[in-house]
Formats: structure tokens, C-alpha cells, sequence
């Protein structure tokens, strides 16, 4: 029996209005206010596009959307790839394969503050591990400021999250794992390596899956805050200044929340491209099968 639409609507009812209340109408505050003049304490007053064209002229917001760009190019690419590779490896259910992926699990699901404590005593100057081992290999004391060092600086912070895809590799391994097995022992019949399994069968059948997790990846250094904080907070200078950090600087620390908002409605139109971008690529429109 089919269900009434007023009964759709009674269910419906109550995401609606969180959706309403907790994302769409901060949305259009937001959106509204980057037109005006706006600090705690002073009156409300029409700007205009002056928060947008100051924007654009800041050298702040250029570097931190530069940053924020060469991290989604490399989280959607060399993070991907990583998670891939490691999927495939996993999906051929060695010995200890399970232990494998319980390890490649364990960066997500360490709290983000205790992850940057302990990158900061892995990047520590006198006592740090890899000050550490460079000692130990050249015979001579090595003491490098990696994270407060402008030229070390957005590698450092880098190495935080790229080489960590345990959520790309669950994902693209559930995928990899859910392909028919009577379609793979067909090819192998036919004669297909191991190798055009993985490449010209698995690969094509999981595109989708393939496109989520860049997604994922993409959208997850649009909105990357509390590890840059905890180690760098975007310095030295704005070596790794991002432009999440740079919108939360602005509004509390400058207290501009309607510049704050302008940056933060570049930074939504920004992340629809990119979602855009990838969905147009992967043609994720289209079924795998």
C-alpha cells in the first residue's frame, strides 16, 4: 500500500526544518552580510562588493587559496592513489590482511588534537624523531625547526594527512570487494592477467566509488582547520595559511565577521566547482555496470 503524502510530509517534516534552521538560513546570513560592514559592538552598515574587491586584493586570501588548492589537487590525486593501491592490495585477502586494515584505519580515529601533538614531537627540533633519525645517519647533531621554518613549513604539515587514506581505502575496498566474481572468472577463462583484471575490469566497474572518494578527499581539505592550528596556525607568515583558517582568524581574531562571511561565500563557490569538477570527470552520473 502506497503511503500518503501527508504522511511523507509528517516524516519529512522534521529534517526539513533542521535544514532549514542549521544549515540554509546561517547560509543566507552568511551570504547577506558579506555585502555589509560588520564587527561585534559597531552598527551594521552596507558595503557593497568592498569586502569582495578587498578580497581579491589581499595577498593573505591569494596565498591561502593557493594552499588551499595545491592540498585538494594533492588529496585528490596522490592521497587517491595511495588508498587505491592499497585497496587492490588488500582486496587479495593475504595473510593478516584484516590486521592490515585495522592499521590503516588508526589515523582516523585518533582524535585530530592528539594526531598534531604527536606530529609535533615527530617534527620537534632538538628531540624530535626525525631530527633524530637524520642524526643518526649522518654522525652529526641535526636540529631543524620543520614546522616553523618557512621553507619546510607546508611539507610538514603535508605529511599530517597525505600519506594517511585509511577512509579511501575502505571505501574503494568495499567497492572492489562488492565486483561480481563469476564477471572475473570469466576473464581469467579468457585469459586475462591478473594485471588487465585489475586495470581494464575492476578499475572501470568502481569508477564511481573512485569519484566519491576524491570527492571525499577534495572536499576534506576545503574544510581542513584543526591540524594546521594545532601545529603552524598558518605561519611562519602564511607559509601554510589556508583559507578555513584565514575566514576563523578574520572573524575572531579581527573581529570582521562580514569580511569573514565574503571569504567564506568564496570558499562555498570555490568547493561547488571543485565537487563539480570531479563529478563532470568521473561521469558520476553514469552507472558503473
Amino acid at each position: 500500500m502506497k503511503a500518503k503524502k501527508s504522511t511523507l510530509a509528517v516524516f519529512l517534516l522534521p529534517s526539513v526544518a533542521l535544514f532549514l534552521l542549521i544549515y540554509l538560513a546561517p547560509l543566507v546570513l552568511v551570504a547577506v552580510t558579506s555585502f555589509f560592514h560588520w564587527s561585534i559592538g559597531q552598527p551594521l552598515s552596507f558595503a557593497g562588493l568592498e569586502n569582495y574587491a578587498r578580497a581579491f586584493a589581499d595577498e593573505d586570501v591569494r596565498a591561502a587559496v593557493g594552499h588551499t588548492f595545491l592540498w585538494v589537487l594533492l588529496q585528490s590525486t596522490v592521497h587517491v592513489l595511495l588508498g587505491t593501491v592499497l585497496a587492490f592490495i588488500l582486496a587479495q585477502k593475504f595473510r593478516g590482511w584484516k590486521a592490515l586494515r585495522t592499521i590503516c584505519m588508526l589515523p582516523n580515529v585518533i582524535s585530530t588534537a592528539a594526531l598534531a601533538m604527536i606530529l609535533l614531537n615527530v617534527f620537534k627540533t632538538d628531540s624530535g624523531l626525525v631530527n633524530g633519525v637524520i642524526s643518526l645517519f649522518t654522525g652529526e647533531k641535526f636540529e631543524w625547526n620543520w614546522y616553523f621554518n618557512s621553507k619546510t613549513a607546508l611539507p610538514s604539515v603535508t605529511l599530517g594527512w597525505l600519506l594517511y587514506p585509511g577512509m579511501i581505502t575502505i571505501l574503494m575496498l568495499a567497492a572492489i570487494t562488492s565486483v561480481p566474481d563469476d564477471l572475473i572468472e570469466a576473464a581469467r577463462i579468457d585469459g586475462a592477467t591478473r594485471w588487465q583484471i585489475q586495470t581494464r575490469i575492476i578499475l572501470p566497474m568502481v569508477r564511481n566509488t573512485l569519484g566519491t572518494s576524491v570527492i571525499v578527499a577534495a572536499t576534506s581539505m576545503l574544510k581542513e582547520f584543526e591540524l594546521i592550528y594545532l601545529t603552524t596556525n598558518g605561519g611562519p607568515g602564511n607559509a601554510t595559511l589556508n583559507m578555513p583558517l584565514y575566514i576563523y582568524k578574520t572573524a575572531f581574531n579581527d573581529n570582521n565577521y562580514a569580511y569573514s562571511n565574503a571569504m567564506s561565500v568564496i570558499l562555498i563557490l570555490l568547493g561547488v566547482l571543485i565537487v563539480y569538477a570531479i563529478n563532470r570527470l568521473f561521469r558520476m552520473e553514469e552507472s558503473d555496470y
